[in-house]
């Protein structure tokens, strides 16, 4: 990856369908492609990348919504869908002042959605080591939890020690799982 560039990249990233809602800060240098916001992504919300992902936001020129991801050209067929390569893709020819929002799909199952933000584009910090996850509110959703229901029904059973999975979802999501905790120097991008 090239390590010249001049700007960063200020994303808000959150998770939809639940409230209070799961949110990221990343900056991100201007010349990172959408694999590498994918990479962003994944490691924000300790998730594994073991499952298929695309992004969705208009094409700035046209305002046509176009699909960027993994070229699986099965998959794509059979879906009857065109995505573009996101390792040749750069976040900065489609992110603008103007194009803020995409859609970042993570593991089709559990249907995850994620809002991308473009919040501002900042001048590079001299000796900020980029990416940078800067803040964020709630602990990030367990990978394989269910989608939003599945999570948000782990989170009534522990709330209820009596409930008859209750252990068993303590031992999935660990003892210390704390909805309510993050702290982005836990991050390590």
């Amino acid at each position: 990856m090239e390590k010249t560039f001049e700007k960063v990249y200020q994303l808000k990233i959150s998770i939809k369908g639940i409230t209070p809602q799961i949110w990221r800060r990343v900056q991100v240098p201007e010349n990172y492609t959408f694999f590498w916001l994918h990479y962003v992504i994944q490691t924000v919300m300790y998730w594994d990348d073991f499952h298929l992902h695309e992004f969705e936001m208009p094409d700035p020129r046209t305002g046509i919504p176009v699909k960027i991801g993994v070229n699986d050209d099965d998959f794509d067929d059979f879906f009857e869908r065109t995505v573009l390569p996101e390792e040749d893709v750069n976040i900065s020819d489609y992110f603008t002042l103007e194009n803020k929002a995409a859609l970042y799909r993570y593991d089709f199952g559990d249907n995850w959605q994620i809002k991308i933000r473009l919040e501002k584009i900042l001048p590079r910090e001299e000796g900020v080591k980029y990416p940078v996850c800067t803040a964020g509110k709630r602990a990030a959703v367990p990978e394989d939890s269910g989608g939003v229901w599945g999570y948000l029904y782990k989170l009534e059973i522990l709330e209820d020690p009596e409930h008859e999975d209750y252990e068993d979802t303590v031992e999935w999501m660990g003892e210390d799982f704390d909805p309510e905790y993050f702290d982005p120097k836990d991050v390590l991008l």
